[in-house]
This record gives structure tokens, sequence and C-alpha cells, in this order.
């Protein structure tokens, strides 16, 4: 964490200072009010009462109130500028290592847990810094300091309030090692509670469809029990920890009270040194409450940062290449040998392909479900690296590739049409950064979605709700398709994106793209005949493997599996 304070560390030790300040207010007071009540109402050194000691005191002690609040004034000014700056660099820094993770890496630790780790954890650990540059140093200085001046106005009481010290310690530890395994187990459960209502916002139609609201109901209830019995649990251990460090505390005054009393009647102390120790002894019980909740804050932080830590940590899976991506032959895709299996998975997906794709060439993939065409298409923008094999792009290896420039050379359309919260033109314009509209017409022109476009009452300025909500299947996809076509990339990647049109506008999508992309390359991922038998050449994939390539024709006479398929979706006519 020192990477982020030190970047920070003088307002930190501003914030440090103005405490010194406020607390040193604190611990004169005491002494101040024993003078005023021995020497200026009591008059036990002058043989009667003086007000002018009073007047002069009390003016001095309210300057001092005055300064120590501007000193706590000042600290909490310069503590948040410290805790919140660190928090918004850790904050930053993980976002950014987030988007450098695999596919696999983000699996792994889960959307639910991510979004906890950034939004929650951090600002855990942000009241960690903040309760650390502002509570330790108050706490330290009220305890010691209490504990010095009640020594100097009287051993005595000194030893009394030192000798409670063991059992208030004693019962701050037991307390702490009860609490700190839950709090880990608290963001834990945070986790799960993040990702159903994540899950179940974005799959909330298929949810009402299916009549599941109960279901989930329960399900999210009973992870917020779970949630609410772990912190229920830290909130008793606490809740037991005060009472008994107050009594405590209370049972000290009572006895110095007592032993006041003696040493009054003696001659030994003086009335106001009693009234000082037990301000002492309250300043004392404040810092030491301030202790327990500062225990608390440190261990939910430091649990906090430890998973935090585990982002910011995890290096990449997919290590950047040298190789910015220049060549003389653009959009020449082969692989080699390549076989793949997904990380932590026994099944071996794709099985030694062997395929060279020529630069402005049109490749279909088709295949029955699971065999592997999806998987096959992710190794060109390396999303995945082969198990064993080569991926080439232009004659280069992609791992030599540095991935910003890999993907710059290719364009990709999900199956799963991915839009965001702003406008129509802001979701295509993702293709090219600065594009002008005419660019955003002319693309849109070319997915067929000019039309629906611009017959809404805002046009190009529509505002797409969340995730697409808003449109229909058809209509995503031709604004997905649409922000490839605007990228000016040497390679067009359609995953089975056309599935939601209907065959005349895949058919004029298609031709639209033939005329106006007819050098770039181009391969298609479909289910449909109709949607792959115009291109050059057709790959079909069964259980991981080529079973065959051809055009349309070649196929329906050499390759059984794709005369089933034909069979099945056009007859016996065709």
């Amino acid at each position: 964490m020192w990477k982020y304070i030190r970047r920070y560390l003088p307002f930190a030790i501003l914030a440090a200072l103005f405490m010194i300040g406020e607390v040193m207010m604190d611990l004169i007071q005491p002494s101040l009010m024993s003078k005023i009540v021995d020497d200026g109402v009591l008059g036990l050194n002058s043989g009667g009462g003086d007000l002018n000691l009073i007047w002069k005191l009390g003016f001095r002690m309210i300057l001092l109130v005055l300064f120590g609040g501007f000193c706590g004034s000042m600290n909490n000014v310069f503590v948040h500028m410290s805790g919140q700056n660190i928090g918004n660099e850790i904050r930053k820094d993980c976002f950014r290592n987030i988007m450098t993770f695999s596919f696999p890496q983000l699996d792994q630790f889960g959307a639910g847990s991510l979004v906890t780790r950034v939004t929650n954890d951090i600002t855990q650990v942000q009241n960690f810094v903040s309760q650390f540059v502002r509570g330790m140093i108050r706490t330290v200085l009220l305890t010691f300091g209490s504990m010095y001046f009640i020594f100097r106005l009287n051993q005595i009481f000194g030893w009394i309030v030192l000798c409670a010290f063991p059992f208030v310690v004693g019962c701050l530890v037991f307390c702490l090692y009860k609490a700190n395994p839950l709090f880990s187990r608290l963001q834990s459960q945070l986790d799960s509670i993040n990702a159903i209502m994540q899950e179940d916002v974005s799959c909330i139609r298929i949810i009402k469809a299916c009549v599941r609201e109960v279901y989930e109901k329960l399900r999210f209830g009973k992870a917020n029990n779970a949630l609410i019995k772990t912190q229920l649990k830290i909130l008793v251990i606490f809740s037991f920890m005060n009472p008994v460090i107050n009594a405590l505390m209370y049972l000290v005054v009572a006895v110095i009270l007592l032993v006041g009393s003696f040493e009054v009647g003696g001659g030994a102390t003086t009335p106001g040194s009693i009234m000082a120790a037990i301000t002492y002894i309250t300043q004392l019980l404040n810092g030491i409450l301030m202790l327990v909740m500062l225990f608390q804050n440190i261990s939910r932080g430091y649990a906090s940062w430890k998973r935090v830590k585990e982002v910011l940590h995890s290096q990449p899976e997919l290590k950047d290449g040298t190789f910015d991506g220049n060549t003389e032959c653009q959009g020449e895709i082969e692989f080699r040998n390549v076989s793949f299996s997904y990380p932590g998975a026994g099944q071996t997906i794709l099985k030694n392909i062997n395929l060279h794709i020529h630069k402005g060439e049109t490749i279909a993939i088709m295949g029955t479900t699971g065999c592997g065409k999806t998987s096959l298409i992710n190794l060109i923008p390396r999303f995945y690296d082969v198990t064993s094999g080569t991926v080439l792009i232009d004659g280069i290896d992609v791992k030599e590739y540095k991935q910003k420039a890999l993907r710059e050379k290719i364009a990709v359309v999900l199956q799963k049409s991915e839009l965001f919260s702003a406008t129509i033109q802001e979701n295509i314009s993702w293709g090219k950064l600065n594009a002008s509209h005419n660019d955003i017409k002319s693309a849109a022109a070319v997915a067929q979605a000019d039309v629906f476009i611009s017959s809404t009452a805002e046009g190009y300025n529509t505002l797409v709700a969340e995730r697409g909500m808003s449109l229909s299947g058809g209509q995503k996809q031709r604004i997905s398709i649409a922000r490839a076509a605007l990228k000016s990339a040497e390679i067009l990647i359609f995953d089975d994106s056309t599935s939601a049109l209907d065959l005349k506008t895949e058919a004029n999508l298609y031709e639209a793209l033939q005329k106006t992309h007819s050098e770039r390359t181009k391969i298609i991922v479909a289910q449909r005949i109709a949607s792959v038998r115009r291109a050059d050449r057709i790959v079909v994939l069964d259980n991981g493997r080529i079973a065959a390539i051809g055009t349309h024709e070649e196929l329906q006479k050499t390759c059984p599996i794709y005369k089933d398929i034909c069979h099945s979706q056009i007859g016996e006519e065709e």
C-alpha cells in the first residue's frame, strides 16, 4: 500500500501534525481546570478565591479550545484529501488491471466479486487509511498522554489506572481474535449478493417469462440472511466489548474517588487534582473506545486490502508481443496444427486444425452445436491462446503481436450483441474513434440499420437502454454489425451475428458488405445454409476437426454432414 500512500504522504503528515495539535490542546485543559478549582475557586494556596485567576485561566482555556478546534478541522481536511486520493488511485489501477485480464481470469474472479472489490472493498481501504492517519495518532497520544498527566498529578492514581490496563487489553485482543476471521467471510458474502443482483437484473425477462420471481427472491434472501448473520456476529462481539471496557474504566474512577477522599483528608492531594484525574480517565476511556473502533476498521480494511491486492497483483495471462502489426500482406489467416482446450477443462475442443484463409476471401464455418466454431474464431483476435500449434495473421504468430495492434486489424461481431447505455451514434462510433456522422450513417446503411434508426424520433441520437433492452434482437445485431463495418479492419468476423435477421435483410447485408468491403477477409459463423451458401469456401467442423472444405455445390456432393444440414433446412428439392 506504500506505493499509493507515498504519493499523498505530505497530506498525511500535515494531518498528523494538526492531530497532534488538537490532542495536546485536549490534554492541557484538565491541568488548567485543576488550577481554577484549587487556586481560583477554593484558594488553597492563597487563603481565598481569586476571580482574576479564574478569568485569566478561563480565557486561556477558550483560546486553547478554539485552536484545538481549528487543528481538528484541518486534520479532517488533510485526512480526507489523502484517503480519497489514495482510494481513487487504487480504484483506477484495479480497473486498469481488470481490463487486461483474459476471459478465464474474469471467470475465475466473477463479475459480482470484481464489482465488490472495486467499490465496497476499496471504500473499506479508504476508511482504513483515513482511520489510521487520524485515529491511530489521536488514540496513542490520548492514551499515553493521559497516563503521563495522571502520573504527574498523583502516582497512586496512575498506578490504579495502570492496573486496569491488562484487563482492557485482554478484552480487546479477545474480541479482535473472534471478529477478524468474520471480515473476510463478510466480503465474500457481499460478492454473492452482488453476483445474484447483477445476474437477476440482466436476466429479468427470463425470470418473468418463467415465473421464477419467488425462487429468485428466496435465493437472494438466503444470501442476504447469511450476510446479516455474519454482520450480527461481528456487532454482537463488539457490543459486549464496549460495556466491559466502560465498566472497567468507571470502576477505576470509583477507586480513584475512594482513594482521593482519603488523600484529600490527609492533605496529600487536592479536589482539583481529583477532578483533573477523572477528566484524564474520561479522555483515556475515549481513547480506548476509539482504539476499539480503530482496530475494527483496520481489521476490516486489511481484509478488504487483501482482496483488492489479489486484483492488483494478478498478472495478465496473455503476454504482449513486440510486433506492431505493420505487414505487406494484410488480412491473411493461417491455422497450423492448432489444438485447443479451455483452461481448467479436460476436454479438447479443437483438434489438429489446419486452415489457410487468403486476403479478401469470404469463409463460412458450419457445424453442429458444440463442434468448436466460436472457439476457433476466438483464437484469431487472441481472446484465448492455443493449447498447441500456431495461429498466424499476415504470416506472423498472433502471440508476437502487441494485443492492441492485433485487435485493431480485426472487427468482431459477437454471437451476443453487446450495446452500451449511450446513443445509437455513440454505440456505432465505438468501431472508430472520431468518426464523422456521414461515416457512421454509411456503416449503418451497410448493416441495413439506417432505415429503422432514421425512423425513430431522435434518429441517431436515440438513447439505448441498458444492455440494449429498448431494441429488438435484430436491431441490436444490425447496430453491432454497423460498429464492425465502421472499423478500418482487415478482417471481419461474424459469429452467428445475423441469426435474428430475416433472410432478405441478411442477403442485402452480405451484398452491401461485398460491395463496400470486398478487399477485406470475412469469416462468417452461421447455422443457416442461406447465410453461408454464397461464401468462397465453407469449412465444416465436426467434433473439433475439419470434416470438409469446399463451396456450397461441392459440399452438397462430397460431405454427408453438410448434405444432412441442407436437407434439414431446405429439403430434397434444393
